[in-house]
């Protein structure tokens, strides 16, 4: 506003300012071109942050696909037959499982059965029987007598040989789950375990139990195998060694007591425990194929200690290449740390849907269920929905 002071001193407004037009004009063309921005870069960037989202959310639903986990029928397949029976195993391989875990313990007479005590329990009705304190026949007899009550042939309880001589070159996986248990608990378990996987050839075979001890024990043993192992290359592979007649073995052995007496001590050694019955070297030379308990994987458990009610150790065992971990404790974080140290990640016992789905989210290596028809029909589920959403598997 403008004012003047007229000669009596009255303040008397003469006129009201007034903005240049093009003043004006500049200020709604600013306002229009910030609403302009708004509009082109607002939305974009709103639909980046949900695409975004969207390719987080799909990729935690389907990224499994690209690295399926195993199915692991729990005692074979436990919802149609009693557990760790023949019958239970070949409904497992009926539905091509890729993996089967079987229950291990030690009779009275040292005798590696298909059978966990709660599994005895039910045979005898007797809440406190343990496998350990009755004879193979006994528990045999068990299972004889209870066979004509149930649903399917071929329910007694299997030996570990019958067992793995039925499912071990049918599946990617083998879980020998070892239960420890009186009156021998770990003393000689290890050494049992191995020497049956040895005989039956099992190259897929998992060893784990809830003992530390006795996983230890084993991966000592194989440890110890493979030192042997190590030591028998070094002696194939050694160049003076390379050959298959026994007149040159002979020279070498004699080469050998030379070096000896200069000094050669260690080759010496090394030549007399190869040649001591001065054989063909080719003689000593193992088939690729061949298996030794030195390839027996190994894994340890993960759970909710009874005592101190907090989980145990995650990274405990440094020879184990697995560990089975109890599914309420998996999470993203849990998985990151073990794949981290190469280790897999084996979730027990998963039964109901909702679990297993979160275990196939996380992206599990393999997921132990008793109900293993209705994890293959989740998985298969949701393999459609994913690809039909656009998710593309990695070549």
């Amino acid at each position: 506003w403008s004012f003047c002071i007229d000669p009596n001193g009255d303040l008397n407004e003469i006129g009201k300012a007034t903005v240049p037009p093009s003043e004006a004009a500049a200020r709604v063309f600013r306002a229009i071109l910030i609403s302009l921005a708004f509009i082109a870069f607002v939305p974009p960037i709103f639909f980046f942050f949900k695409l975004k989202r969207f390719h987080q959310t799909q990729l935690r639903k389907c990224g499994w696909l690209n690295e399926p986990p195993l199915v692991c029928a729990h005692g074979g397949d436990s919802s149609k037959a009693f557990p760790n029976t023949m019958a239970a195993y070949h409904f497992a391989l009926h539905s091509q499982v890729d993996c089967i875990e079987i229950d291990v313990s030690r009779s009275l007479d040292g005798v590696l059965l298909a059978l966990h005590d709660r599994d005895l329990q039910r045979l005898t009705g007797n809440n406190a029987s343990k496998v350990g304190y009755l004879s193979m026949k006994e528990i045999k007899d068990l299972g004889s007598v209870h066979q004509s009550a149930r649903k399917f042939p071929d329910e007694n309880v299997p030996t570990i040989e019958e067992a793995l001589e039925l499912i071990s070159s049918s599946v990617r996986r083998v879980i020998l789950d070892i239960k420890v248990g009186p009156p021998s608990y770990e003393k000689g378990l290890a050494s049992d375990v191995l020497s049956v996987v040895k005989r039956m050839q099992c190259m897929n075979c998992l060893v784990w139990a809830k003992s530390d001890n006795l996983a230890r024990d084993v991966i000592k043993l194989s440890s110890d195998v493979t030192r042997l192992k190590q030591e028998f290359e070094i002696a194939r592979h050694y160049p003076t060694l390379v050959t298959t007649s026994v007149d040159k073995c002979k020279h070498l052995w004699k080469n050998f007591e030379k070096m000896k007496l200069t000094g050669g001590i260690f080759f010496s050694l090394l030549g007399r425990y190869i040649f001591k019955d001065k054989p063909d070297v080719q003689h000593y030379r193992r088939p690729k194929t061949a298996w030794s308990s030195a390839d027996t994987l190994v894994g340890y458990i993960v759970m909710i200690d009874p005592s101190t009610r907090a989980r145990t150790n995650l990274l405990r065992m440094k020879g184990a290449g697995v560990v089975g971990v109890y599914h309420p404790l998996i999470d993203e974080t849990l998985v990151r740390i073990l794949h981290g140290r190469k280790k897999k990640v084996y979730a027990w016992t998963v039964d109901d849907m909702d679990s297993m789905q979160e275990m196939l989210y996380e992206r599990v290596d393999a997921i132990v269920t008793s109900n293993p028809t209705t994890l293959q029909g989740l998985m298969q589920d949701i393999r459609t929905e994913c690809l039909e959403h656009g998710f593309s598997l990695s070549e």
